[in-house]
Parts: C-alpha cells; structure tokens; sequence
C-alpha cells in the first residue's frame, strides 16, 4: 500500500511514515539518509522503543553500546536507556520503529519539525521544551 502524504513526517532529511499512532503503540517507518542531522542522545521515561532493520545499515548506540542496525536485525531499547541513532554510511538507512506505549505519538514529531525545519538554527530551548513534555529527556 502507498503512503499518502499525510502519514508523512519530515524533520530536516529524516522521514517518518507513521502506520499506527495509538496509545498502546506508535510505529513508524524511518528513513535516514546519509550523513543525515538525527536527534540528540536522550532516553525516553515512559516508553520502550524497538527498531527492526529495512535497508541499509543504521548504527544505533544505547547506553555507549553501538549496535549496526542490518535489514532484519533487531535493537531493543528499554525506557531510561540512552540512545541515539546516525548513518554514518553511504546508503539510505531504513528501520521499522515501535514505542510501547504510544507515549510518543506523531503529535511529538509533527511539534518537532515544527521547530527543526526553519532556516537557520532551530531554537533549542523549544526543542527541549517539546521533548520533555512528550517524556524524552535529553542525555
């Protein structure tokens, strides 16, 4: 089935094609191009996370461990973990990513471009505003 734009999110490079945005789950599809801005370390209070490798090769690293993130790996990342994601490589990365419960939502994402995707520096003190109050706390 083709994703409408609608359930599209864009953040600078990064793209989010959101399948469920539920309370119990929020799952999106995550595609990171090459040398792409990816957020900052930070863990999440209320929420699990896991990814599940599409294409490419993400490198994901949770509390100092990196992990590469392969078509058909898994990462699991339990709330209170540090964690940050980046493609380093040369190829498009794409996960598959579940946060249980959906504590996380598109809402969080949709406030967050709002504020990323402005010429410029985006304003950090926003941005950490934003994070806080959808329970990611900057590491």
């Amino acid at each position: 089935m083709e994703a409408s734009t609608n359930d599209i999110v864009r953040i600078g490079q990064l793209e989010l094609r959101f399948t469920v945005n539920e309370p119990g789950a929020t799952v999106f599809e995550f595609t990171v191009p090459p040398a792409a801005r990816v957020p900052a370390p930070h863990f999440h209070r209320d929420a699990d996370e896991l990814l599940y490798g599409l294409e490419g090769v993400l490198t994901v690293t949770v509390d100092g461990r990196k992990t590469e993130l392969a078509a058909g790996d898994t990462v699991f990342i339990p709330r209170g973990s540090v964690h940050h994601h980046e493609n380093p490589h040369n190829a498009l990365a794409r996960a598959l990513v579940a946060i249980t419960p959906g504590t996380i939502g598109r809402a969080y994402f949709e406030e967050m471009a709002e504020v990323v995707n402005v010429p410029g520096r985006p304003d950090l003190t926003k941005a950490q505003d934003i994070m806080l109050r959808h329970g990611l706390v900057p590491a």
